[in-house]
């Protein structure tokens, strides 16, 4: 027979490890590196393709403007960025107002696991605390969400991310 103290300590270990071994898989799956297998960037997107599929003009005086297209079977990602000067960026930004306000990050704002724009040799632009301004703009009936960081004292990259239904987008041709 197993004594009482022993058995009540171990379903009071079971009731507190079952419930936190659960979360630790519910939220390992959230993952980028978790997520489904069949995840691909697709190939040939080209900034004008994105720029297009985004609804938004790429300015004719960009600089370094890279794009990326994931493909998931939770969401399809789409990336654009690119850099103008700070006036140009200055202008854009007032063509491309932010649902709401223009939002600064926060030096607790909490820091995502590297995965959209290091795709394109960019760090991501919520590890970015100074010099930084973000918001969604909506330039059809999708969202989008755009970055603004001043990284040189004449010079701002853009970042826009946009989310889509899976397999609904069409993807950019080779």
């Amino acid at each position: 027979m197993i004594p009482r103290s022993a058995l009540i300590t171990t379903l009071a270990v079971a009731t507190l490890t079952i419930p936190l071994s659960a979360a630790a898989l519910w939220a390992m799956s959230d993952r980028p590196e978790n997520q489904a297998t069949n995840a691909h960037w697709a190939k040939g997107t080209t900034p004008e393709w994105m720029s297009a599929h985004m609804g938004l003009r790429l300015p004719d005086s960009a600089h370094s403007a890279k794009a990326a297209y994931e493909t998931t079977s939770r969401f399809d990602t789409g990336l654009l960025t690119f850099t103008l000067t700070r006036a140009e960026a200055k202008q854009y930004l007032k063509r491309h107002p932010p649902e709401g306000k223009w939002l600064t990050p926060g030096p607790s704002q909490p820091t995502p696991a590297a995965h959209d724009f290091t795709h394109l040799n960019v760090p991501e632009p919520e590890t970015l605390r100074t010099g930084t301004r973000y918001g969604d703009i909506c330039p059809t009936d999708q969202c989008v969400s755009l970055w603004a960081h001043d990284y040189a004292p004449t010079r701002t990259r853009i970042y826009l991310r946009a989310h889509y239904e899976p397999g609904i987008s069409p993807l950019p041709e080779n």
